[in-house]
């Protein structure tokens, strides 16, 4: 294949690496959704929009590490902010002003986020709002929907390899925008509902949006079954300055953030209704425990408070802007040329799809490279799967040199000759 030719021939350093990895790591990297063959390029360091791999090739960085660099690489408020922690210190056995001043951000933009814990990972955000839902209303089973990711505890990842079969008896899968097939699937078992969890803008399994009559659905169903509604907004927060749930005018009784909140550091949160999340209370008999040595770690917290004091309403204007015309850019070539391909776009979270099969994954093992390579090739980084997020700093003329790239490298890859070339 000539662009895994190009791209070997532009990486020789980034084999190298992969191939001493995998001596060490299995796979190469402690993370399978940055795998694609033949291997990923390795990244020496990044500034603003631009990352640079260890072979001296440069990409804008339209994935900013899988959306949560929404201002790009080495911002310079988040480095002074950092920077600043660092010298008071990076980590203590006790809790600092900066976390709470996080916690008091999260519930101005979030108003259903009466109380907020923090974590280290989106994973552990929903396993313990999960775990509150169950001790709040004494229940075991909770819902997911088709496509769903919602990190990689066991219960959220029942039926993959490793997790036992019990844990699929604890939770049931619903059909995607579809009431009466939500109502069918949890027809009998509405008495053991703990929890009905949703991303209401899905990452991993398409940047898809659910609809505001879906999510007010849901919303009616928890109360009429005595069951907590979460919102996985650990994504989607980034679409509008009050989150996913703000665009839809829906209130959950808990939410799950990350990516943007840490600013590029390791930090996510889950929280909710007040009485909900007394659960945790340590002054209450019986609470649940939630240690973490870096839970709520001030450098985190700093970087996440520099992170969000750039993202006014306007901000998120702008992103919508720039996404808008990523969509309608895309879409035009897609439209004209006639290609097998389309591309999703909700704010400033993309899915460009090429080929007929159509479908979206959580890892990139089983996703066709191409994409991905020659996009490479042309420059730009996004996820094995075709999914990125836009980041402030992003020109028009980026989008518009971005746009160009999709629709050069879905004709390289469906051989379908340029416009240029054709005329």
């Amino acid at each position: 294949m000539a662009m895994i030719d190009d791209y070997l021939a532009r990486t020789p350093r980034s084999r190298a690496l992969f191939e001493r990895a995998t001596r060490s790591i299995p796979g190469g990297s402690t993370r399978t959704t940055i795998y694609s063959a033949p291997y990923p390029p390795y990244v020496a360091y990044g500034e603003g929009l631009r990352i640079h791999d260890v072979d001296g090739n440069v990409y804008r960085d339209f994935l900013g590490n899988y959306t949560s660099l929404i201002l790009g690489h080495a911002h310079p408020a988040v480095v002074a902010a950092v920077t600043a922690q660092v010298r008071r210190g990076s980590a203590f056995g006790a809790p600092t002003e900066t976390e709470v001043e996080l916690a008091e951000e999260l519930r101005r933009r979030l108003p259903a986020l009466e109380r907020v814990r923090f974590t280290n990972s989106g994973t552990e955000a929903t396993m313990f709002a999960i775990r509150a839902a169950r001790a709040f209303t004494g229940r075991s089973l909770v819902a997911r929907f088709q496509g769903a990711y919602h990190g990689t505890h066991d219960l959220v990842m029942a039926g993959t390899t490793g997790v036992p079969e019990v844990m699929s008896g604890l939770i049931v899968e619903l059909p995607w925008d579809d009431p009466d097939g939500v109502e069918a699937g949890l027809r009998g078992r509405e008495a053991d509902l703990a929890a009905i969890i949703i991303e209401p803008v899905q990452g991993a399994g398409g940047v898809r949006a659910a609809s505001s009559a879906f999510l007010a659905f849901l919303r009616s169903l928890a109360d009429r079954h005595g069951a907590l509604l979460i919102f996985d907004e650990i994504i989607a927060f980034r679409v509008g300055p009050h989150g996913a749930q703000g665009r839809a005018g829906v209130r959950p009784d808990l939410t799950t953030l990350g990516k943007i909140i840490g600013g590029g550091y390791a930090l996510a949160a889950f929280g909710g209704r007040a009485d909900v999340m007394n659960v945790f209370d340590s002054r209450q008999p019986g609470s649940i425990s939630h240690g973490g040595t870096f839970n709520g770690n001030p450098v985190a917290a700093a970087a996440g408070l520099a992170t969000l004091a750039e993202l006014p309403p306007a901000a998120f204007e702008r992103l919508d802007r720039l996404g808008d015309r990523l969509r309608a850019g895309v879409a035009g070539i897609i439209e004209d040329e006639h290609l097998a391909a389309r591309v999703d776009v909700v704010g400033s979270l993309f899915q460009v799809w090429s080929g007929a099969g159509i479908s979206a994954v959580a890892t990139g093992v089983d996703v066709v490279p191409e994409l991905f390579l020659g996009l490479l090739l042309e420059g730009f980084y996004v996820a094995p799967r075709g999914m990125g997020g836009i980041p402030l700093i992003a020109t028009e003329g980026d989008i518009d040199d971005f746009v160009a790239a999709i629709g050069r490298t879905l004709r390289r890859i469906q051989r379908v000759p340029s416009a240029i070339a054709a005329s």
